[in-house]
């Protein structure tokens, strides 16, 4: 058990690899209404890459059209060089309102969908359970959401995504609502929920300590770079050198937008 009350032992089987996922030339947004053009991104197999951009840049967008929400307008999108052509299984959304249904238990609600996938009772049982163990939840399965903290509601989503084993995880902000010491708990939770389990990670966020210290690399996204992380995770280095670089850049950029193409 850490700090931040999630437990990290190993899930019962060994994850599956991370999906590599790429857009090439990919134009986005709704028929009529594109926010994207020209764009080309690669994401690795199990990284965490972080986007932030101004209001209105295409952040949620982008991550609707990774999750087979949006499809194109134009280009190419992939996941391990297959077509990507709607929702999947493989693919988990987690939204900055936890969604959660107001008449189900956390328990249940962790439960639904593996539920919607037909497995069985007893090892839906058993995911969920293991699950709200890793995020602190175990004596709070049985309690509507309702009952529970917002921080405590996002810790569910949390757990009702990587129940179901996605080799990757879109997250649309999903700490933007909370207070400053609630955000960091959770954002060591996810650290933590995400060992072992090779996921690859799109994470949308306008907080900039959050997108540098969580990611692997940063997608600015309204000016076209792609910039590496050079202490990832790392708290310690908040203040080094190159950490203080890179939040400069990427506070600079929020007020850029020469183009939407990635590089």
């Amino acid at each position: 058990m850490t700090g931040t009350g999630l437990t990290t032992a190993a899930p019962a089987e060994a994850p599956a690899q991370g999906l590599r996922l790429t857009l090439a030339g990919a134009v986005l947004g709704r028929p009529g209404a594109p926010v994207l053009h020209g764009l080309d991104l690669d994401v690795a197999p199990g990284e965490i890459l972080t986007v932030v951009g101004s209001s209105g840049c295409g952040k949620s967008t982008l991550l609707r059209t990774l999750a087979g929400l949006l499809p194109p307008l134009g280009g190419r999108l992939s996941q391990d060089g297959a077509p990507l052509g709607g929702p999947s299984a493989d693919r988990a959304l987690v939204f900055q309102e936890d969604a959660l249904l107001p008449w189900r238990s956390l328990r249940a609600n962790v439960e639904l969908p593996l539920a919607i996938r037909g497995l069985p009772r007893a090892e839906r049982r058993s995911r969920a359970d293991g699950w709200l163990a890793r995020v602190g939840l175990t004596e709070h399965a049985g309690r509507l959401p309702h009952r529970v903290s917002g921080g405590q509601r996002q810790r569910t989503q949390l757990a009702r995504a990587l129940a179901g084993r996605p080799r990757a995880v879109l997250m649309d902000e999903p700490f933007g609502s909370l207070d400053a010491r609630t955000r960091a708990g959770m954002q060591e939770l996810l650290v933590d929920a995400l060992r072992g389990t090779r996921a690859t990670v799109v994470f949308v966020t306008h907080d900039v300590d959050e997108a540098v210290y969580l990611g692997d690399r940063v997608v600015l996204l309204g000016t076209g770079r792609v910039l590496d992380v050079p202490h990832p995770r790392e708290r310690s280095a908040h203040d080094a050198p190159a950490t203080a670089a890179l939040r400069h850049t990427v506070l600079a950029s929020l007020t850029d937008a020469p183009t939407t193409e990635i590089v």
